[in-house]
């Protein structure tokens, strides 16, 4: 091993002691620890910029390295700029709703540890739109890229205005805003993917967009969709996504989807299943879409994302950037300097010289 994994493991080895710990509890009480943990200042201090290779940029954001933290994790933006002191290149708060909600009852997490995997049916529990909102500004004239993840409540008359509300309340603030219209765990919101309902939310969020950048400047603005998708749909929000101007699609959210190969006990749990097992499964998705998309929309790779080989596959593939979180739940903190290592190391080894060589060597 050389110096730097060592002095990596070195510092590592405690959260890792840690990690052990919190997952031999509850996951969703274990969740709320790593949490209070970051906000105590105990996590991990990685140098994100620490190789000039992995520097790359993401609808016009300069990044130090294309590794983001998922949303779902910090869902009330309690711990940004933890998360960037780790060594994340960007972080992905949310996702929110305009009103604050409970989501689903519990237990509502399941570790599936036998196939690296976590199935949730969460569904967008957060402290609310306000809250939020707070803590994102008061990260005013901090550095980092710290986007907004905004969401419709479960109970909501009009989904498009909730996110057209979260969009309004969070852009002067936020390093871009993603709307999330792919969480299976909220009852129809997958319906906003198929094409009237989506070409009804777009034309809405761009209205109000041009209001808010005409007040408050411009920001990019992404979405979220399901791997979960047939031909026709990827065509039709390929379409739309070019039609409405939008900076980034993030390729995917969790899926219904359970591969036969699963062993572990609760993989028969309702809910959205994430890990290991939804890497290829999001992967060919992620394919399909760089080929609807032609280059002209950069791709963000999300689902079973835990090294720097499913990262670079993922960049292969035609993402621009990618993000995680279930691997955490595995790894622990010590993960993403692990990552840095290996991806750098990877395209060294490929012979590309940036992170932008790589984008989409695969993608046909």
């Amino acid at each position: 091993m050389g110096a730097n994994l060592g002095s990596a493991t070195i510092v590592a080895f405690p959260h890792d002691i840690v990690t052990g710990a919190l997952r031999l509890i509850d996951p969703e009480t274990a969740h709320h620890a790593a949490l209070a943990g970051l906000r105590a200042g105990l996590g991990l201090r990685v140098r994100a910029d620490k190789y000039p290779r992995l520097k790359t940029t993401l609808a016009g954001l300069a990044l130090p390295n294309p590794i983001g933290m998922a949303a779902g994790f910090d869902k009330n933006c309690e711990a940004p700029d933890a998360l960037l002191a780790s060594g994340f290149g960007f972080v992905e708060c949310g996702t929110v709703t305009p009103r604050a909600q409970e989501g689903n009852p519990r237990p509502r997490i399941f570790r599936l540890t036998e196939d690296r995997a976590v199935i949730n049916r969460l569904g967008f529990n957060n402290k609310g739109l306000d809250a939020y909102a707070d803590r994102l500004a008061a990260r005013a004239g901090k550095p980092g890229v710290v986007g907004a993840n905004v969401g419709a409540n479960k109970d909501s008359s009009d989904r498009p205005a909730d996110y057209v509300l979260g969009m309004g309340r969070v852009w002067q603030h936020a390093s871009y805003v993603t709307a999330n219209i792919s969480s299976p765990n909220t009852p129809g919101l997958r319906g906003l993917q198929e094409r009237g309902a989506l070409e009804d939310l777009l034309g809405r969020m761009r209205e109000a967009r041009e209001a808010l950048e005409a007040a408050h400047g411009k920001r990019p603005l992404f979405l979220k969709v399901a791997p979960d998708l047939d031909d026709v749909a990827v065509r039709d929000i390929a379409e739309l996504v070019i039609a409405n101007e939008l900076d980034a699609l993030i390729v995917s959210n969790t899926t219904l989807q359970r591969p036969p190969h699963l062993t572990s006990d609760n993989r028969d749990e309702t809910g959205g299943l994430s890990g290991q097992p939804l890497f290829q499964i999001s992967t060919l998705a992620l394919r399909l879409f760089a080929q609807a998309l032609e280059g002209r929309v950069p791709l963000i790779g999300v689902g079973g994302v835990a090294n720097g080989m499913t990262a670079l596959a993922k960049i292969k593939a035609g993402a621009s950037a990618v993000q995680l979180y279930s691997a955490m739940v595995f790894e622990g903190p010590g993960l993403v300097s692990r990552m840095l290592d290996e991806l750098d190391g990877l395209l060294a080894a490929e012979g590309f010289d940036s992170v932008a060589e790589a984008i989409g060597v695969e993608a046909r």
